[in-house]
């Protein structure tokens, strides 16, 4: 495919050209001799991890033990078998057949055998082949093959926690949370919510939304909690986001709820004040009668007894 891509773009141009196209066919045959070894040369694949927009270093993890001299080398990295992303051609780096993504994006440290890519982005992840084929006194012959699987990772926020309803906690009520983070890469696993109180911890795995911003590829997270109000005690509730093996977690900050019992007292005697000043307001009424009328029978005996 690489071969087929590069004669295209030169294929009206050899006449004007022909040191051009005879670089490229170079380029061809030296890929379908590496094609044909690499089965029996390449390692395995060495897992590479680089930040959004910083320096990916790919190693080509070349011992070269005969101390061959690197003007006597070809040395090739490509990315999925179909993009030149750098070569070093006996000693010279060449640019001519270079993917134009990667024009100005790379560097070749020869002493250590390393690729280094620059300002990676997400459109930079994928497979790199490092290919280092060596000027015998015969044909030239591939002596070395590597792989490299670059993943690029960019921190996530923090998770926040924010209140979904507004006004004062009441007992008796849902509460409605929702914990969000943003700007990173690759997709989260979970996200779980972590509620805590006298000494226990019990853990929830909501739904978590995931999108995606179209042009950046970051991914944005949320995820939501509906739980009764928690009464009378102290209770810490948080949300873990759950990143990778590797990536390990992030947690919020907790929010922390407390209604204490004397709250709760007060809004049971708001709800029943009117009802009980009613009740005293009778109470009172109706002594206040009976104690009229004891009064009057009181003084209508004595009339009596006076009379007599």
């Amino acid at each position: 495919m690489t071969c087929f891509l590069l004669l295209k773009a030169v294929k009206h141009t050899e006449v004007l050209a022909p040191v051009h196209g005879k670089r490229v066919m170079e380029v061809c045959i030296f890929f379908l001799y590496a094609m044909i070894f690499l089965p029996g040369i390449a390692a395995s694949v060495h897992q590479v991890k680089s930040f959004l927009n910083h320096t990916a270093y790919l190693s080509c993890y070349f011992p070269n033990s005969q101390k061959t001299d690197i003007n006597d080398l070809r040395v090739f990295w490509q990315k999925g078998g179909v993009e030149v992303v750098h070569e070093v051609y006996y000693g010279q780096e060449k640019h001519d057949n270079l993917s134009p993504k990667y024009i100005h994006r790379t560097k070749m440290d020869m002493d250590k055998w390393t690729l280094e890519l620059l300002n990676a982005g997400i459109v930079d992840e994928g497979q790199y082949t490092c290919i280092i084929q060596h000027r015998d006194k015969g044909s030239p012959k591939v002596i070395h093959t590597s792989e490299c699987l670059l993943h690029i990772i960019a921190n996530y926020s923090q998770p926040e926690i924010a209140q979904l309803h507004t006004g004062e906690l009441k007992p008796n009520e849902y509460l409605n949370l929702s914990c969000s983070s943003s700007g990173g890469y690759p997709k989260p696993k979970q996200m779980t919510w972590l509620i805590s109180h006298e000494n226990r911890t019990r853990s929830l795995t909501s739904h978590m939304d995931i999108s995606q911003d179209t042009a950046t590829k970051l991914y944005n997270v949320t995820s939501n909690l509906n739980i009764p109000i928690p009464t009378n005690t102290i209770t810490n509730i948080s949300c873990l986001l759950h990143l990778g093996e590797q990536q390990g977690s992030l947690v919020s900050v907790p929010l922390g709820i407390e209604i204490k019992e004397e709250e709760m007292k007060q809004v049971k005697i708001h709800f029943f004040g009117p009802l009980i000043a009613v009740f005293v307001l009778l109470t009172f009424l109706l002594s206040f009668v009976i104690l009229k009328k004891n009064r009057n029978i009181s003084s209508t005996n004595q009339s009596v007894s006076l009379a007599a």
